[in-house]
């Protein structure tokens, strides 16, 4: 398969052992791992001459909705030094040299496949990459794609033989049977194609909000939401992107887009930003797809989960979580 290699090699902990985890999609993939195991073993008012009070409620957009949001015309809440701190980000990124870069949702199907089968096969490689490694999730990719991966392929191949090729993705017993029913599910409603709203994806046994949205801009090419995994939920919980601490990715995806402008010169109801030089030229760019790809491979790389590199970062002085993990 064109456009996958494989980096490292990955050692498992054993069948249906996957890497450690938090979130709702690891519950998921948990409580389905169990299972599988188990089976193994009103009228118009009237008009008023008189000037009345109005009280105006406003409709919020769902990316409204996180933590900080305000009515239209009221300054929103937003970090005070995240511009500089994502142009630091950039400039520590721009090697492009983290996992994902090579062995992504973007790079993990066959690109001579037509546009209905890459779309499928973009969203097997996001269902494998759940609570797995890059270069695991691109293994699998590329033992699938050698069979030729294709909706109908898969409803044709046994379990235990599919369970084969993924392995030893996270929850590959899971996941096993996640993609057939999805795959199934495909067929039957969509033609063998996968659903272009957010809403139809998440429906998918096995499909999470982060796999949706990044499904959306990888497959479809539009840009939903942020796609925020533990990498991105980490670090802007760590940088204070975040107006309080979030307990899980989907809080931290709605406290995000309450503040984040879709595009680094317009924010919500298309006021300027007013960005300083030089950064203006900097941010002007679709900053809701950029984030996800950013903030993983910054995450690969400098800021891990244990044991951060707080000593190569360029945002030390402006990171209010660094005294605490690297000390002063």
């Amino acid at each position: 398969m064109a456009g996958v290699r494989m980096v490292t090699r990955s050692r498992s902990r054993g069948p249906g052992a996957g890497p450690r985890g938090g979130g709702e999609e690891a519950a998921q993939l948990r409580r389905g791992e169990a299972a599988a195991e188990g089976k193994k073993s009103h009228s118009p008012a009237k008009r008023q001459r008189k000037t009345q009070k109005l009280s105006v409620a406003y409709e919020v957009s769902d990316h409204e909705k996180g933590e900080g949001a305000k009515p239209p015309g009221t300054p929103g809440w937003e970090p005070l030094a995240w511009r500089q701190q994502l142009l630091n980000i950039r400039t520590m990124r721009s090697e492009k040299d983290a996992p994902v870069d090579q062995l992504g949702a973007e790079h993990c199907y066959d690109p001579s496949a037509p546009p209905k089968v890459r779309r499928y096969q973009v969203l097997l490689s996001l269902m494998l990459s759940s609570q797995t490694k890059d270069q695991v999730t691109a293994g699998a990719m590329q033992r699938l794609c050698a069979r030729g991966l294709t909706v109908d392929s898969i409803l044709q191949t046994d379990d235990s033989t599919l369970g084969t090729l993924i392995y030893p993705v996270g929850f590959w017993r899971s996941k096993v049977k996640y993609i057939k029913q999805t795959s199934a599910i495909l067929q039957q409603r969509y033609g063998g194609d996968i659903p272009a709203t957010v809403a139809e994806l998440v429906a998918l046994p096995g499909v999470g909000p982060k796999m949706a949205h990044l499904a959306m801009a990888v497959a479809w090419g539009a840009v939903s939401g942020i796609a925020v995994d533990t990498h991105v939920h980490r670090i802007a919980n760590r940088l204070g992107w975040t107006k309080t601490a979030t307990k899980s990715p989907e809080k931290t995806r709605a406290a995000l887009e309450a503040w984040l402008p879709r595009c680094g010169r317009v924010g919500a109801g298309g006021a300027s930003l007013s960005l300083p030089p030089p950064l203006t030229s900097h941010l002007h760019r679709e900053l809701w797809s950029e984030i996800n790809g950013l903030l993983v491979g910054f995450g690969q790389q400098t800021c891990l989960p244990v044991h951060p590199r707080c000593q190569d970062c360029l945002n030390r002085g402006l990171c209010p979580a660094a005294r605490s993990l690297c000390g002063p």
